[in-house]
């Protein structure tokens, strides 16, 4: 049969996600046909395994094995490449970004307690769109910055090609590496990176000042230190903010390039929205644990394929939302669903009607039109803040 023509869910998400795939570099087309298969059999199952969706490819193939085989062997394909087919499609999404700084995270995530997913996400309205991703061979979470660095480096030239050079990245305390922040401080980038509690805080003239552990903090209080330098090798000048939100013993401590504040708490805070998008993948949406792969290699282009679903459907949430049409899809009053849950919906809700999905790919900057009904705060107020640099200066709030 020929799909150009077919009637059905399955044949017209194809040609909807086809129309975006198809701009890719290539060197068989055949391979984009297969990945348009891939990400439409994925929608619809939420699954991430080739036998949920097999009842969703179309092709002249008589036998499921057949359909099989074919998707097996574009996940083992050495010659796809997955930076040359998903950086076209986000570097045209973020083509509509706009002057807004881009609020980037780094995380990553063990899968199958073999490898490593390292992952950096533009942060959207609540969610993470995946930018660039690897897959090691590795059963840690920590990895050495030997590993990240490419990584950061093919995320800049995606941004530097769409001339997107406003850009903050956060990160847990895993990341907090001097030559990391080198590297971030080269890009002219900016960043609110967790940092640990035996990290040395030194004034600029390297005369050492404490322990980030030695300062004990009262509950909701802060305390920020401007122009510091950190560890022995005294890298600075940067600015850290410390933090208690709570009766707990747990404290916040963030370095940033720039003055800190007790908003910085909050800027950091966004970064869990990355933690968020690891659960939509691996178990909430897409259920990613459920793949039966076991090299790097075609889990990453797996992964791949879920990017590309993820970006389709925020995008989607995108257009819903603009268009008004929101409540259509989300029943309550205010939103409460994330743009990939509402993309998600609005996609079903147009193929069983006979309309048309992704007719446009987007990801804008600036304020969302509608946030959510209530945010949670990362922490109370702080009661005193304390600020130090040249010279200690106690200013309570009012």
């Amino acid at each position: 049969m020929t799909t150009e023509n077919a009637a059905g869910d399955a044949p017209r998400l194809y040609q909807a996600v086809f129309a975006h795939i198809q701009r890719g570099l290539w060197n068989d087309i055949r391979n984009a046909h297969t990945l348009a298969w891939m990400v439409t059999g994925l929608l619809l199952s939420q699954r991430s395994t080739i036998p949920a969706w097999l009842p969703y490819i179309h092709s002249r193939a008589t036998f499921a094995q057949s359909s099989e085989r074919r998707v097996r062997r574009w996940l083992e394909n050495p010659a796809i490449d997955p930076t040359s087919i998903y950086g076209p499609l986000v570097t045209r999404a973020l083509r509509d970004w706009g002057g807004q700084t881009l609020i980037l995270a780094l995380d990553t995530s063990v899968l199958f307690e073999k490898f490593c997913l390292i992952r950096v996400s533009v942060l959207f309205r609540g969610r993470a769109v995946p930018l660039v991703s690897r897959v090691l061979e590795h059963s840690s979470a920590q990895v050495s910055t030997d590993h990240l660095l490419p990584v950061l480096a093919e995320v800049k030239g995606l941004l530097d090609f769409v001339g997107i050079h406003q850009v903050r990245l956060l990160a847990d305390r895993g990341f907090c590496d001097m030559d990391l922040l080198a590297w971030l401080r080269i890009c002219d980038w900016h960043y609110r990176i967790r940092i640990k509690s035996s990290l040395i805080l030194a004034a600029p003239d390297g005369q050492r000042l404490c322990k980030v552990n030695d300062v004990q903090l009262s509950p909701r209080e802060t305390r920020c230190f401007h122009n510091v330098t950190l560890t022995r090798k005294c890298f600075g000048p940067v600015h850290v903010a410390l933090g208690r939100p709570s009766d707990g013993p747990e404290q916040w401590q963030v370095v940033s390039d720039e003055p800190t504040s007790v908003e910085t708490f909050a800027e950091y805070g966004e970064r869990f929205q990355i933690e968020e998008g690891f659960l939509d993948e691996k178990s909430g949406l897409f259920n990613l644990e459920d793949s039966r792969l076991r090299d790097a290699a075609s889990l990453e282009r797996l992964v791949m394929v879920l990017a590309v679903a993820t970006l389709l459907l925020v995008s989607e949430g995108i257009e819903v939302v603009q268009r008004g049409d929101r409540r259509v899809v989300d029943p309550h009053w205010r939103r409460a669903l994330s743009y990939l849950k509402i993309g998600l919906r609005a996609v079903h809700h147009a193929l069983s009607r006979g309309q048309a999905v992704f007719s446009r790919l987007t990801l804008q900057g600036g304020a969302d039109p509608e946030p959510p009904g209530q945010r949670k705060r990362l922490c109370a107020p702080p009661q005193t803040t304390l600020e130090v640099g040249w010279q200690l200066v106690f200013r309570p709030l009012s």
